[in-house]
C-alpha cells in the first residue's frame, strides 16, 4: 500500500491522508503546519500598502484548544506512520512552535534538537512595537528515545564552512 504514495505530491487533508498510510512505513517527515497566526484584520505598511499576509481558512482556528487538538491528531498519526528509527522535522514561528513542542512530547515523540532558521530578509518591523521576527524554529524529533536515527555528523562537519560556519 505504501507504493501508492511514493514519489507523489498528495493534496488533501493531512489527517485523512495520514490515516491511509500504513503503520511504521515512513523514514522521515517534514511538517510545516498552520502557524495559527491569529491575525486581527489587515496589515498595512507605513507607506499605506497592504501586506499580503496569510489569512486563509486553513490557518484559522477558533481557539488555542482547537489548534492544539488538530496538532495532537496529526502528530499522533505521524508517530504511527514513522518507522521505529524514523524522525520528524516540524517548522514554526513564535505563534505555534512552543505549543507544537509540548504536543510532540505529549504524543511520545522524543525531541533531539531545535534548530534556528535565520531569515536573511525578514518582514520589516513596520510598527516598531516588537522585535523583528527574523527566525523560525525547527524541532527535530525521533519516534522515541531509543530510536537509532541517522545523523551524519562527519558530513555536517565537512560542510561547516560552506553552510554553517557559526554553529560548529
Amino acid at each position: 500500500m505504501i507504493e501508492e504514495f511514493k514519489n507523489q505530491i498528495i493534496q488533501g487533508d493531512c489527517i485523512d491522508v495520514l490515516k491511509k498510510i500504513p503503520d511504521n512505513s515512513i523514514d522521515l517527515i517534514f511538517a510545516d503546519p498552520p502557524y495559527n497566526l491569529q491575525l486581527q484584520g489587515e496589515l498595512w505598511r507605513p507607506n499605506q500598502t497592504k501586506v499580503d499576509a496569510v489569512n486563509d481558512d486553513w490557518d484559522k482556528f477558533s481557539s488555542f484548544e482547537e489548534y492544539d487538538n488538530f496538532c495532537q491528531e496529526w502528530l499522533k498519526e505521524c508517530k504511527r506512520v514513522l518507522k521505529e528509527n524514523g524522525t520528524i522535522w516540524v517548522i514554526g514561528s513564535y505563534h505555534n512552535i512552543f505549543r507544537i513542542g509540548k504536543i510532540i512530547q505529549d504524543v511520545g515523540l522524543w525531541i533531539l534538537n531545535d534548530i534556528l532558521w535565520i531569515k536573511t530578509n525578514p518582514m520589516p518591523n513596520f510598527k516598531g512595537t516588537r522585535f523583528n521576527n527574523a527566525h523560525e524554529t525547527l524541532i527535530w524529533a525521533s519516534k522515541n528515545k531509543d530510536s537509532k536515527y541517522t545523523f551524519h555528523y562527519k558530513t555536517m562537519k565537512a560542510f561547516k564552512e560552506m553552510f554553517l560556519p557559526k554553529f560548529f
